[in-house]
């Protein structure tokens, strides 16, 4: 069964469609890449709508729906809406804009869209787990992430700035083959270290700073992600200290994934232990988050999530826990896991005892 048919059978009680508009979405179920492109399905056919910049490329790409040029895209609706005796059209509630909806809610005035989160979620929940051409796209990215970070070192020295090295990190990963980033570069120096989602500036290096590089490549669509912490020059014993901490949180919290354990559970794992090494209220964002065609998925290890909500052979899945110390120094490190059918899996290769530069 393919993703269309899947969607099709994902169609919640009470709606006769489907509405597919958002990037993401559409490639995830047609594996095309585009800026453009409606796909409609319903419980027992499905039609992908396409402009002419992408009709050739989607007649060869796309299966389990027929592709048709759009011409005038409301009207193409109209008709295959009521062609299939269609009167609910259940939406993507997370992607859609309001404004867009109510495009629709006025052109296609005679269909009721459906706007609770059942579709939304069925979606979600298929893509959480990944197939393993999925798996095969963020390994590729994220072995050209683990090899840009080889290169990066030789690159990191006191007086380069912030931007500096996040420009030519992009610029590594792009040579390495990279599509493009996952997501912007966060590098972050010193106290800006301190700063989770610390923005690059210029700031330059200085002996004794911890450098925190938070960044992934994307192939293939998809994602990777991974976050190292280094010592510009010898570290004071506190840092060791804080360093020693996140390593040992963030390896138990990888020994803790495991495929039936919940996702908070492995989450307190790691946030128990910094916590008990005096560091409580040091640590304020959740220990991971699901990757895949977009950086942050569903599910994650939170304090936060559902208890009922298990870690599923197949999801991706980043173990970060981290130490702030405002307006001093912060310590972060991130692999991603996958939940592989022989156990988990560590998918980041790259060193993550600390590195002295």
């Amino acid at each position: 069964m393919n993703r269309i048919e899947k969607l099709s059978k994902a169609l919640p009680e009470g709606a006769d469609a489907a509405l597919i508009t958002s990037d993401v979405n559409r490639r995830y179920f047609t594996g095309l890449g585009s800026s453009a492109g409606t796909l409609l399905a319903f419980r027992d056919a499905a039609y992908f709508i396409i402009d002419f910049r992408y009709i050739e490329v989607a007649k060869a790409t796309v299966t389990g729906a027929r592709v048709m040029l759009q011409e005038k895209l409301t009207e193409q609706l109209d008709t295959l809406l009521k062609k299939h005796g269609a009167q609910t059209v259940a939406i993507e509630t997370d992607y859609l804009t309001v404004g867009a909806l109510e495009q629709y809610r006025q052109k296609l005035s005679g269909y009721e869209f459906l706007t609770d989160s059942t579709l939304n979620d069925a979606i979600l929940s298929m893509r959480s787990v990944k197939e393993p051409q999925e798996v095969a796209c963020i390994q590729k990215a994220q072995a050209i992430t683990d090899a840009a970070f080889l290169e990066i070192l030789d690159f990191i020295k006191p007086g380069k700035t912030e931007k500096e090295i996040a420009a030519y990190l992009e610029y590594c990963m792009r040579r390495r083959g990279a599509d493009g980033l996952a997501f912007e570069t966060i590098a972050a120096g010193g106290p800006n270290s301190a700063k989770p989602h610390a923005v690059p500036g210029d700031r330059p290096l200085q002996t004794g700073d911890f450098f925190t590089l938070d960044y992934g490549a994307s192939w293939g669509g998809y994602c990777s992600d991974m976050t190292r912490t280094v010592a510009v020059g010898e570290p004071t014993e506190e840092m060791r200290r804080v360093y020693q901490t996140v390593l040992e949180a963030q390896c138990l919290g990888i020994r803790t994934a495991q495929a039936g354990v919940s996702c908070r559970a492995v989450d307190a794992a790691a946030r128990e232990l910094i916590y008990k090494a005096g560091y409580e209220g040091c640590f304020g964002h959740s220990l991971g988050h699901s990757v895949g065609l977009e950086i942050h998925e569903m599910p994650g290890f939170s304090p936060s999530i559902d208890p009922q909500t298990l870690c599923r052979e197949g999801m991706v899945i980043t173990v970060e826990p981290g130490v702030y110390l405002e307006g001093r120094f912060g310590v972060r490190i991130e692999d991603m896991v996958w939940f592989a059918p022989d156990g988990t899996k560590d998918l980041t290769n790259s060193p993550k005892e600390l590195i002295i530069l």
